[in-house]
């Protein structure tokens, strides 16, 4: 039930006196619902998030409660475990509520502050603004902890705070102690990679056009930059329109590949290739071949 509402009741009775029959009223007795201080928070990132792509964390703030209720915001990044502890430079509250931090548009809010006055089983998307200190290494972690907690007062449940719920009404800490948290979690991505490809026509008379019958040899080349390392680096490319693969031409650097899904690294068909490079540290590069027919 919503609180401040009144729960009113007055009591009746009938009786007969002097053969007359008669009613009372009792006195009105009133009571008014106390206003319960409860809140969950949780992350709204599926993952970690990337700091090189997004500095930005999401969360939810749900008021659990019976009442309108602010609450108190704090981003902590000071967490055990982390590779690196980012800065939290602002908090930001999801003003036209879209699920993306719009810079100029949401409203921020400092690190510490109050939310706007949540609506009893309403939810409040809340950002978290943050920014990695220099010499992070590709793929290091950090986890940061936002939490809510009733501006009105926490504390072990049934605590309770005279008059200062809605409408006067007396204000009760809940099962979560009118406090919650979620972490989020970042990891930073400072590895980069470039993608450059070219081709070389041979045409059957020993020249260079792209004629029917003119062989194109494609050769793509990934480079990393920054630092640490990339992950899982597959190159793919389709086989062009008017184009036939020739089978046992996919390579690897010096490294032919067989066109089968197999054991190497490499796989081709007549409508695509697919070569996994691994993991490539920052500085260093990987090629890949493989040529094509016109039609």
């Amino acid at each position: 039930m919503t609180a401040g509402t009144l729960i009113e009741n007055t009591a009746s009775a009938s009786y007969t006196t002097g053969n007359t029959p008669k009613t009372i009223e009792s006195n009105k007795v009133t009571i008014k619902i106390g206003e319960v201080l409860d809140v969950a928070v949780a992350s709204l990132d599926s993952g970690a998030v990337a700091i090189s792509d997004s500095n930005v964390l999401a969360f939810s703030v749900t008021n659990t409660g019976n009442g309108p209720e602010a609450f108190t915001l704090t981003a902590d990044p000071a967490i055990a475990g982390n590779d690196f502890d980012a800065a939290v430079t602002s908090l930001a509250i999801d003003t036209n509520d879209n699920g993306i931090y719009d810079a100029g548009v949401d409203t921020l809010v400092i690190n510490g502050g109050a939310s706007p006055s949540i609506d009893a089983d309403a939810t409040l998307k809340v950002f978290v603004l943050v920014s990695s200190p220099s010499g992070t290494g590709d793929g290091q972690s950090s986890q940061i902890k936002l939490t809510a907690a009733a501006t009105t007062g926490t504390g072990t449940p049934g605590t309770t705070f005279p008059g200062a719920g809605t409408d006067g009404s007396d204000a009760v800490v809940g099962s979560s102690g009118a406090t919650d948290f979620a972490q989020g979690k970042l990891v930073a991505s400072v590895a980069t990679v470039a993608l450059v490809k070219s081709a070389t026509v041979v045409d059957p008379f020993g020249g260079s056009q792209a004629i029917p019958g003119a062989t194109i040899r494609y050769e793509i080349v990934a480079t990393v930059s920054g630092s640490g390392s990339i992950g899982s680096l597959t190159i793919t490319d389709a086989i062009p329109a008017s184009t036939t693969y020739q089978a046992g031409t996919l390579k690897l650097g010096a490294t032919a590949l067989t066109d089968a899904a197999d054991s190497d690294a490499g796989s081709a068909s007549n409508t695509s290739i697919s070569v996994d490079t691994g993991t490539v540290a920052a500085g260093e590069s990987r090629t890949v071949e493989f040529a094509v027919k016109v039609n």
